[in-house]
């Protein structure tokens, strides 16, 4: 159920969002929130991350889809029941859906937020995008934590039965 719930939340905030910025910003518009450092813009972006496959909308969409499908079949092959990797799931199921939703729709996904650190210029994202890497972050912390517990287990005394 929270996957359910938490992966709803996520395609709702990303849509009005998205649907947000549609409404408020002519397409290519910026507006700085910190001078040099955070704008919000309108920008499409008819690619995945950095805009690889651009202009390959039926492709991403199958990968999506795909991916999704996967998830959901495979998710305790590499997820354990614990609330931890729920709230991954629903992060990572509401992001993949929420950019889903845009490619059917448009053709490509409204991104709006857009960083600079000095003169490195971020590729700009939405709360979709922000939802999948931090799902992905949070699962790799997940994985080392739980592999360096399972290490510090056996160096602590502890012998195989080798």
């Amino acid at each position: 159920m929270l996957v359910l719930l938490l992966g709803l939340a996520v395609i709702l905030l990303d849509q009005l969002t998205k649907q947000g910025i549609r409404s408020a910003f002519v397409y290519g518009e910026s507006r700085p929130v910190i001078e040099g450092f955070f704008n919000l813009v309108y920008v499409r972006n008819d690619g995945a991350a950095w805009n690889l496959l651009s202009g390959q909308g039926i492709i991403l969409i199958l990968i999506s889809v795909a991916v999704l499908v996967l998830l959901l079949v495979y998710r305790r092959a590499f997820l354990q029941d614990q609330f931890s990797h729920n709230i991954l799931l629903g992060l990572m199921v509401g992001g993949i859906v929420g950019n889903l939703i845009d490619r059917i729709r448009f053709g490509w996904v409204t991104d709006f937020l857009d960083f600079q650190f000095g003169t490195y210029h971020y590729p700009s994202f939405n709360f979709a995008d922000s939802a999948i890497c931090i799902a992905v972050g949070l699962y790799i912390i997940s994985n080392y934590r739980s592999s360096k517990k399972e290490g510090e287990g056996m160096g602590s005394g502890e012998q195989g039965d080798g």
